[in-house]
């Protein structure tokens, strides 16, 4: 959440950013309840001052009747200040919650996504000299995918990968992995794009899969609720990408500069309802459930985040570009970049099978809009403390990079080409 200090000190400017985000809120009625907060407890605080300094006065001898009725009557004061101030306390972190965060300066102001802005295109779209077909079609022919047995055991929108296909998303991880732990392909990701960063390699993690609410409403990722899902018994909730239980991990943690940046690549096997989706993209492994990611994750200083999230970026390009897949650069407009984001950039990967591009990647900035709730702050080497600065972005979403792989890949006799960074990682293996 922001800092209500420099929300009282730019009331105008966070009430515009949360009109042109799309969001409903009202600074006018969160500062007078941040009034009224401060000032309930001031005069809790000279309550309890109160009740303090009368309770020494009663230490020594047998206190008198005036002086037990006055030390009643300083707690009734005192529990009925305390009460209102908890339901005000309430009101006014509510409130604050549903500011969002403020939209980086570059950020296009639009009310749909129809207003993102494609800043780049990249890659020549495939030319095929025979009736192509889409992913789900090759990977049918092939015996890679089994819907309706999956069907049958978990319901609609999950499936059984089988043969190659789970070949090609093991290659996959092997390849991000050897990637984003090697400082030398960093240095060159960073030097083509022209970045002053530093090269620190990724750490691989494998993260749990559930988290409590609270942390993530902390991370500010928990809504739409009706998109989560929820373990019926517990406080524990599955997560719905990687990050979720990433960016949380250092939750009230102080963690000193020398550490910075710190970086995660995180698998894991995410989950969401796809709520108010029911009927599309339902061929194929598109859009399901259950899928599959790889994602990035780091905490830097606040001089570090924006070059941070312009890595990501650059490290998303770069998986792009070696696995040869055609794909455009989208900067999202204030309405798309969503509540905690500073900023964002999606990808989309060219699918010859839907003859469009389609979203694969997403890369966001949240300056130290999740860790102030959090609670994830630096010792600076000056002794001092400070929020960290996260970002987040898709390496690769594995089902939809491997749609990708497969529909750009396809040959006239059904069988798909590897990409040549992926072969290694296939025995050597040209052809699927």
């Amino acid at each position: 959440m922001l800092d209500i200090r420099y929300i009282r000190e730019n009331a105008e400017a966070a009430q515009e950013n949360a009109r042109r985000k799309g969001y409903d809120v009202s600074i006018s009625l969160l500062l007078e309840k941040d009034d009224a907060r401060r000032q309930l407890q001031q005069v809790a605080d000279e309550l309890r001052e109160n009740r303090n300094a009368h309770a020494a006065t009663m230490k020594n001898g047998r206190p008198e009747p005036a002086q037990i009725e006055a030390g009643r009557q300083i707690k009734a004061q005192l529990a009925e200040v305390e009460t209102n101030l908890q339901g005000i306390d309430t009101e006014f972190t509510n409130l604050l919650k549903a500011v969002p965060n403020m939209a980086a300066g570059d950020v296009p102001v639009g009310a749909t996504e129809d207003e993102n802005v494609i800043s780049k295109v990249v890659g020549d779209i495939p030319g095929f000299d025979f009736d192509i077909k889409n992913h789900a079609e090759i990977a049918d022919q092939r015996g890679w995918l089994d819907k309706e047995r999956a069907a049958k055991v978990a319901g609609s929108r999950f499936a059984y990968l089988k043969g190659d296909l789970v070949k090609l998303q093991f290659a996959i991880i092997q390849f991000v992995i050897e990637t984003l732990t090697n400082e030398e392909t960093l240095a060159k990701v960073a030097d083509e794009a022209d970045l002053q960063v530093s090269t620190k390699a990724f750490t691989p993690v494998l993260p749990p899969l559930m988290i409590r609410t609270e942390l993530y409403d902390a991370m500010d990722r928990l809504e739409p609720r009706d998109d989560r899902y929820k373990l019926e018994d517990d406080d524990l909730w599955l997560q719905g990408s990687a990050e979720h239980v990433m960016g949380s991990m250092h939750a009230h943690e102080i963690l000193d500069e020398s550490a910075f940046p710190i970086r995660y690549l995180g698998y894991a096997t995410s989950f969401r309802r796809e709520a108010g989706t029911y009927g599309k993209d339902m061929e194929g492994i598109l859009r399901m459930h259950q899928f599959d990611k790889l994602e990035m994750e780091s905490f830097t200083t606040a001089e570090q985040g924006m070059s941070e999230h312009l890595f990501f970026v650059a490290i998303q390009e770069y998986l792009l570009k070696t696995l040869e897949i055609p794909y455009r650069v989208i900067q999202k407009c204030t309405a798309d970049i969503g509540k905690p984001n500073a900023r964002g950039i999606d990808m989309e990967a060219w699918l010859p099978g839907q003859n469009q591009y389609r979203e694969t990647h997403t890369a966001d900035y949240m300056t130290d809009y999740q860790t102030r709730r959090l609670q994830t702050r630096i010792r600076r080497e000056n002794g001092e403390l400070e929020l960290a600065h996260t970002n987040d972005a898709t390496a690769f979403a594995l089902g939809r990079i491997m749609i990708a792989i497969i529909e750009n890949g396809q040959q006239a006799d059904g069988t798909v080409r590897v990409p040549e960074a992926l072969r290694p990682y296939l025995a050597g293996r040209s052809i699927l």
